[in-house]
C-alpha cells in the first residue's frame, strides 16, 4: 500500500471510536517517520480546525457552574505557572545560547499552548524559517512524550481525578494532548482539565499584545473565539433541557474529532523534524517543560494548588 492509502486508513481508524488518543498519536507518529507524508499542509490546517470544533462539542458534556469554578480557579494558576515559565525560558535560552526568537517561541509554546501560542506569536516576532520549525519540532515532540507518559505517572502517583486533570492543564503543552491526557484517566479529569488548559489559551491574547508592543509589530493579535464557543455549549447543556438527547453524541463526537487531531499531528513528525530542532532548542525545551511540570506536580500534591 502506498502512503496515500495508509494516511486515509489511519484517519479512518482514529474516527471509527475504537483507538484511544494516544494509540491514535502513536500511529501518526509511526507513519511520519515511515512516509513522505502526501497532505502535510492540509493534515495541518485540517488538525487546526478540527481541534477547534472537537473543544466546541466536548463542551456539550460540561456542566456550566463546574466550567466557570475551575475556569476561575484556573485563571489564577495560569497566570502563576505562565509567569514563571517565561522567566526560566529566558534563562534556559540564554544559558544554552538559543536563537532570541526561537527561544521565545519554545517559552511561550511550552507556557502557553504550544503550537496555538507558536502560531499567533510568530506573525508579530517575524522568525525565520529554521526557527520556527526549530520552536514547533521541540515542542510537538515533548507534546507527544507528554501525552503518553502523563497518565501512567498519575496511576503511579495515585493522583485523583482533579489533581491529574489540574497537571494536565498546567504541564502539558498543546490543547490536544490535555483532553487526550485527562480523557483517558477519567471523565472528572477531563473536564478540569479542558476548562483549565483553556483559561490557559487566553493568555495568547495578552501575552501577544505585549509581544507586538515591545516590537512595535502592525500584526493583528487573533482571538481565540472557540473558547467562546466552548462556554456557549456549557451553557446549553447546563441550561436547555431541549437538547438532552443530542449533547451527550456531540460530546462523544468532540472526543472522536480530538483522536483524529492526534493522529494528524503524530503524522506531522518525521525524521526530518528531529533534525531540524537541533540540541539546545530541544535542551531548552526539555530543562524548561521539567521545571513547569515538576513545580506543578509538587505544587498539586502538596495542596497549594486546589479547585
Amino acid at each position: 500500500m502506498n502512503a496515500k492509502t495508509i494516511f486515509f486508513i489511519g484517519v479512518i481508524l482514529s474516527a471509527s471510536g475504537f483507538v484511544s488518543p494516544p494509540i491514535a498519536l502513536l500511529g501518526g507518529i509511526a507513519f511520519g517517520f515511515s512516509f513522505v507524508h502526501p497532505y502535510s499542509l492540509d493534515s495541518k490546517n485540517l488538525s487546526h480546525f478540527l481541534l477547534q470544533a472537537a473543544v466546541v462539542a466536548l463542551g456539550f458534556g460540561m456542566n456550566l457552574h463546574e466550567v466557570v469554578h475551575a475556569g476561575r480557579s484556573g485563571f489564577l494558576y495560569t497566570a502563576i505557572s505562565i509567569s514563571v515559565a517565561m522567566v526560566f525560558g529566558w534563562m534556559l535560552g540564554r544559558l544554552l545560547k538559543v536563537s532570541s526568537k526561537a527561544s521565545f517561541l519554545i517559552t511561550v509554546g511550552t507556557a502557553i499552548c504550544g503550537g496555538s501560542a507558536i502560531a499567533a506569536i510568530a506573525p508579530i516576532t517575524k522568525p525565520g524559517e529554521d526557527e520556527m520549525a526549530m520552536s514547533l519540532g521541540t515542542v510537538f515532540i515533548l507534546n507527544s512524550v507528554a501525552l503518553l507518559l502523563f497518565p501512567a505517572i498519575g496511576v503511579a502517583l495515585h493522583m485523583s481525578q482533579t489533581q491529574f486533570g489540574l497537571w494536565s492543564a498546567l504541564a502539558i503543552h498543546d490543547t490536544s494532548s490535555v483532553v487526550g491526557a485527562a480523557a483517558k484517566y477519567g471523565a472528572q479529569a477531563l473536564q478540569i482539565g479542558t476548562t483549565v488548559k483553556l483559561a490557559r489559551a487566553l493568555w495568547i491574547v495578552p501575552v501577544a499584545a505585549l509581544t507586538a508592543l515591545a516590537t512595535k509589530s502592525e500584526a493583528r493579535v487573533k482571538l481565540p473565539w472557540f473558547i467562546l464557543l466552548f462556554c456557549i455549549a456549557a451553557v446549553a447543556n447546563t441550561y436547555l433541557p431541549i437538547g438532552t438527547r443530542v449533547y451527550p453524541m456531540l460530546s462523544h463526537l468532540g472526543r472522536i474529532g480530538l483522536t483524529v487531531v492526534l493522529f494528524l499531528i503524530g503524522s506531522g513528525l518525521s525524521k526530518e523534524t528531529v533534525k531540524r530542532v537541533g540540541v539546545r532548542p530541544f535542551l531548552q525545551g526539555v530543562f524548561l517543560w521539567a521545571i513547569v511540570a515538576t513545580a506543578s506536580l509538587v505544587a498539586i500534591r502538596a495542596g497549594w494548588i486546589t479547585l
